[in-house]
């Protein structure tokens, strides 16, 4: 597979993969690129028309397909009803237009341009999708995932993450069938049987194992029932005839109302980014960048209008829909590129002898022209002229109709469970995390929604919303693992509100030192309200608020000073360190 001669031909391969992709994908995501136009040139450097240092593409895509499979699986999971609910009119009112119309202007323009009709129907319904990695890793970055435009074009991007699995089904719909591929009604009524089957032992199997094996507390084994799933979904739909994917679509719709969802999406998502990289690296690896370069006013045509003819279509459906200008223009500049899913369906139509020739080429590399587009777009739509106030539409949000403040509440034991019906009561967004199925199952009885996950480790966290949070209350019986935790989220999300509770005061000091905004003793606050009670009763009570005032401005102090003990040992040790090194540097 490698072309370097001498050593283990694996890890040859290994070495040159993960080689390309380590220099690429930083550097093109420092210039503002993003990770998948990283992957892009990576493959096209190694790959047979780049240094020819990979040649077997067809053996690379293979595998790397099943990057995709995951990547449907963490869709899946990500589809709760309530948040559909909530978005509905946007997702299946503004997406599907955009895909329609998009799909029927591009496919038309295409098939005016000569292409087969097959070609237009398939071509223009994969430029139709936009880059998920693109519009949602932008809108991050920038903090307005929750703003109205943010929130409009997230809506756009799960419809059309929705429509990747009947896209998909078309493009098998629309191959040549011959011989043994034609499908009888026989295959169909199976293949329809083995969805059923699948569905319903999905529906009421998964939950009862995963409890199960949650209760041994084996991360390794959890891990591996989830690939488990994934793996064993897309199999059965396989074996029935159908699209590997859609089995693990169906796999991650059926868990995404589960306790599990966030501990399975952490789990699977370093597997599917690796394997999504190693699938744009393969496609990367297959253009044929001198059949591009000799064609390359018909690539940069084609990526131009794209982005015009997509962008128009989103500005005046976003008007249609609500957006103000500027919104509707940012919205335009969000999603007016091709998208990743484009090189997957481009790939199977090649496969299927729907796109022939050295068509699949130039189309990836519309798309992969439009993605080096977006930024630019993106900073234009940012100079549009906000309107004035006496212009403003009188019908946008008002700041107490804003969504509520999003809670992440880690640990639902005693001190979780109360801070959790406090904040309910007024109405906030919480999600509950707890590692005890146990607990969980009771939480269930009293109508209680708690998920299944490790509260220690931040990339479950970061799975359950915490780069989204207001507050992060780390409640768990673990001294060592919420010190850690909370060091970690403080480095991955440092605007994050991190309130922690902790047992006692020297874990209390590790908490702040971690990087805590705020820590509560579990006994300190019970304690005080105790004592306060028996002021009281002793007669007492004129001056039990200044006696309590008085202990909590002694206790403040006996902690900074214990603090500051704790920062000047440490501040030795380092130095006697120092010092030996120093002595035994000069010894040598």
């Amino acid at each position: 597979m490698a072309a370097a001669d001498g050593g283990d031909p694996f890890l040859t391969t290994a070495v040159v993969f993960l080689g390309a992709a380590v220099v690429a994908v930083p550097l093109f995501r420092r210039l503002g690129m993003g990770s998948v136009l990283g992957y892009l040139a990576a493959g096209a450097l190694i790959g047979p028309f780049g240094l020819a240092l990979i040649r077997d593409t067809g053996t690379v895509m293979h595998a790397a397909e099943f990057g995709v499979v995951l990547l449907l699986f963490v869709i899946g999971l990500e589809l709760k009803p309530a948040r559909l609910w909530r978005l509905r009119a946007d997702i299946f009112g503004l997406g599907l237009l955009q895909v329609t119309l998009t799909w029927a202007l591009l496919g038309g323009a295409l098939r005016v341009f000569g292409l087969p009709i097959e070609a237009a129907v398939v071509a223009g319904a994969a430029l139709a999708l936009s880059s998920t990695a693109f519009g949602v890793q932008i809108l991050r970055e920038k903090r307005e995932l929750t703003l109205p435009h943010g929130d409009r074009a997230f809506s756009v991007l799960l419809f059309q993450d929705l429509a990747v699995v009947p896209l998909l089904a078309l493009v098998a719909f629309l191959g040549p069938a011959t011989g043994d591929g034609a499908m009888t009604l026989t295959d169909g009524a199976l293949a329809l049987g083995a969805l059923v089957a699948l569905g319903l032992a999905l529906r009421f199997g998964l939950r009862p194992a995963f409890t199960v094996i949650a209760r041994t507390r084996t991360s390794e084994i959890f891990t591996a029932a989830a690939l488990l799933v994934v793996v064993g979904s897309a199999l059965i739909m396989e074996l029935a005839g159908l699209s590997m994917a859609l089995g693990a679509f169906l796999a991650g719709v059926m868990l995404a109302e589960s306790e599990f969802r966030y501990q399975l999406e952490s789990d699977i998502e370093p597997f599917r980014g690796l394997l999504l990289g190693l699938f744009f690296m393969s496609f990367g690896m297959s253009l044929d960048w001198r059949l591009v370069a000799g064609a390359w006013w018909i690539v940069l045509g084609g990526a131009l209008g794209l982005f015009l003819a997509k962008g128009a279509v989103l500005f005046a459906l976003s008007r249609a829909f609500g957006s103000e200008g500027r919104d509707a223009v940012r919205i335009a500049a969000l999603l007016g590129q091709g998208g990743e899913f484009g090189f997957v369906l481009f790939s199977l139509a090649e496969a299927s002898g729907i796109l022939t020739g050295g068509l699949p080429a130039i189309l990836a590399a519309v798309v992969t022209l439009s993605m080096v587009l977006t930024p630019l777009a993106v900073a234009l739509a940012e100079r549009w002229p906000a309107p004035h106030p006496e212009e403003a539409p009188g019908d946008l949000p008002h700041a107490h109709e804003a969504a509520p403040a999003r809670i992440i509440i880690a640990g639902f034991g005693r001190v979780g469970q109360v801070v959790a019906r406090v904040l309910a009561l007024r109405g906030y967004d919480i999600t509950l995390i707890d590692n005890s199925p146990r607990r969980i199952q009771m939480a269930r009885n009293f109508g209680e929604q708690v998920y299944y996950g490790d509260a220690t480790r931040v990339d479950v966290l970061a799975s359950a919303g915490a780069g989204e949070a207001d507050i992060i209350y780390l409640c768990i019986d673990d001294r060592n693992g919420a010190r850690d935790a909370v060091a970690r989220l403080r480095e991955r999300f440092p605007d994050t509100l991190i309130f922690a509770d902790t047992y006692d005061r020297f874990s209390e000091l590790e908490m702040w030192e971690a990087g805590a905004d705020l820590v509560i003793r579990e006994t300190f606050e019970s304690a005080i309200a105790l004592a306060r009670a028996g002021l009281v009763e002793l007669g007492d009570g004129d001056a039990a608020d200044e006696v309590i005032a008085e202990f909590r401005r002694l206790d403040s102090e006996r902690l900074a000073e214990e603090a500051l003990s704790r920062a000047q040992a440490r501040e030795k040790s380092l130095e006697k360190m120092r010092r030996r090194y120093a002595v035994e540097g000069k010894g040598r």
